[in-house]
């Protein structure tokens, strides 16, 4: 379970974020299990009293920076209004943005899947911080289904779920285990993969129309 202290003040606000940095960096340079509150605490130049008034425990402390980075993930990986409004490049556009996001982020990533193996309640965790890639995936897809650009007997959410874990696989794959590929082709395949699942038609994507 995760502690939500209340932070009233500016110096609580800068102890809090301090604490969370330095969580973030130990578990990332030592993994999960090796991390003691010590460690932390350390980083942080904090006393143990310090740490428990804001979280609870190592595990919430763990949940913190691991909600952290999958919402910093979700940022860095928005196409912004500033690219273009075809379908197919906005695709292409999340793809090669959330590569990039994967591999700055994905020792973190990964530390949360193992620990769902073994703790019911980083399971729940992971569920709810794949949601925001699966709501946005679905109802950038139900949009299209509405504008006749995709097909339309496709389940939103199902689709998400599927083509997600499609480039997530690979993100994993390609950054983590060493598969060689240069970012441009990986990102032209899996745009091409996502768009024929989708249906997506050749009038919305001038890529697809010399494919």
């Amino acid at each position: 379970m995760i502690v939500r202290s209340s932070v009233p003040t500016s110096r609580g606000r800068r102890t809090r974020a301090a604490l969370l940095q330095a969580g973030r960096e130990a578990f990332e340079e030592h993994g999960y299990d090796a991390v003691r509150i010590d460690d932390v605490c350390g980083r942080a130049q904090v006393s143990h009293g310090t740490f428990y008034t804001y979280f609870g425990s190592k595990e919430a402390l763990f949940g913190e920076v691991a909600a952290a980075v999958v919402g910093e993930m979700f940022a860095a990986s928005v196409v912004g209004a500033a690219a273009p409004d075809d379908p197919y490049a906005r695709i292409e556009a999340a793809n090669r943005l959330y590569l990039r996001a994967w591999a700055a982020n994905s020792r973190l990533v990964r530390m949360v899947e193992q620990a769902a193996t073994s703790e019911e309640r980083f399971g729940r965790l992971l569920l709810e911080l794949r949601e925001v890639f699966v709501r946005r995936g679905a109802e950038g897809l139900k949009r299209l289904q509405e504008q006749g650009l995709a097909d339309p007997e496709l389940d939103p959410r199902l689709t998400a779920v599927m083509l997600g874990g499609m480039v997530e696989h690979f993100a994993h794959v390609w950054l983590d285990l060493g598969e060689r590929a240069d970012e441009q082709v990986a990102v032209d395949h899996l745009t091409r993969l996502w768009a024929r699942a989708i249906g997506l038609t050749v009038t919305s994507g001038s890529r697809e129309e010399g494919a």
